[in-house]
């Protein structure tokens, strides 16, 4: 018999989540059937994205956390997925769980490939939906140009900091907005153009002063005035990739301009985006960033918060801005 712990979502939040719109439950696992593998999580993801969900009512009260996690197979009748192999499925925050390829495959599993060098959680990052985030969000809605400027909000992020680093390969100038001055000199070292400290000065002179030659793409995770800011600089037609709205996860939209007249004028193109609508592509994005992440070309960084019991708190603290890079919890 395998005790499986899992967090659920209990109550909506108002306002900012706190510990107390989640708990734990206990549930006993089935006993493997044909095809089926048993796995013990290892890591699990937190995204900013699963506030969203939370406001919106995709994700109802009274369900399991959903989200990535990378776990260990540690007993199996699957060929394609034997003991000790590490997979990336969508089990959310639980420590065990049995998965089966063809009946679950909303659950989307796949064997996550050794990158040397890289910690296990790589798998939640660059070669997981993080990376394929930035990949399919920023090179098949954007299109960035070699010489063009491509601006990304909430740069130090696990999606943004991806992005930025895969728009500097593709030979574009690069301005990453961030929020903390320690945020602000990590886009630095990896080689970011420029760099807004969206709490520190006039953003929009800043963003001149970064942006000579206006904006020709945007990767926005933030939404309300940010945006708005770095719209009023956009070049004829230049092309937004909508990402996340973190700036309203926790309360009301800011009121802003509206924008029709900038997209009329400049004729831009702004897409909203839900990764899985690359699922059938899922392992190109992951086999080009474990090349680039072999070549060096890719820097991976990941904030670890400890121990299963403390995700409530961890995702409390990754709203907030407390982590650079991937947030994950090591269970």
């Amino acid at each position: 018999m395998v005790l499986a712990r899992k967090w659920m979502y209990v109550r909506r939040p108002e306002g900012e989540p706190k510990e107390t719109d989640f708990a734990l439950k206990e549930e006993e696992l089935p006993a493997l059937e044909a095809e089926d593998f048993l796995v013990e999580t290892e890591y699990f993801s937190l995204d900013a994205g699963l506030r969203g969900y939370m406001e919106l009512g995709a994700l109802p009260v009274g369900s399991p956390v959903i989200g990535m996690a990378l776990a260990k197979v540690i007993e199996s009748r699957n060929a394609q997925f034997p003991v000790g192999a590490v997979v990336c499925a969508r089990l959310g925050w639980v420590t065990h769980a049995v998965l089966n390829q063809q009946q679950q495959k909303e659950l989307r599993p796949y064997i996550v490939p050794e990158v040397a060098g890289q910690s296990r959680a790589v798998g939640l990052g660059p070669l997981g939906l993080s990376g394929n985030t930035a990949y399919f969000g920023l090179l098949e809605i954007c299109k960035p140009k070699p010489g063009e400027t491509v601006v990304v909000s909430a740069a130090a992020g696990a999606v943004g900091s991806l992005v930025g680093q895969i728009a500097k390969i593709k030979g574009c100038h690069v301005v990453g907005l961030a929020g903390t001055e320690e945020k602000c000199g990590w886009l630095r070292e990896l080689g970011f153009d420029a760099v807004v400290n969206y709490r520190a000065g006039s953003v929009r002179e800043q963003l001149a002063a970064a942006t000579p030659r206006g904006i020709d793409c945007y990767f926005d995770n933030v939404g309300g005035e940010l945006t708005e800011l770095v719209r009023e600089r956009m070049n004829l037609y230049g092309r937004i990739s909508v990402c996340g709205a973190v700036s309203s996860y926790n309360g009301q939209p800011a009121q802003v301009a509206d924008p029709q007249r900038d997209y009329v004028s400049k004729q831009l193109r702004q897409e909203g985006f839900v990764v899985f609508r690359w699922l059938p592509r899922w392992m190109e994005g992951i086999g080009q960033m474990r090349e680039w992440l072999e070549q060096g070309k890719l820097v991976h960084r990941e904030t670890v918060y400890e121990g299963f019991d403390s995700a409530p708190r961890s995702f409390i603290s990754m709203l907030q801005g407390g982590n650079i890079g991937k947030a994950v919890v090591k269970v």
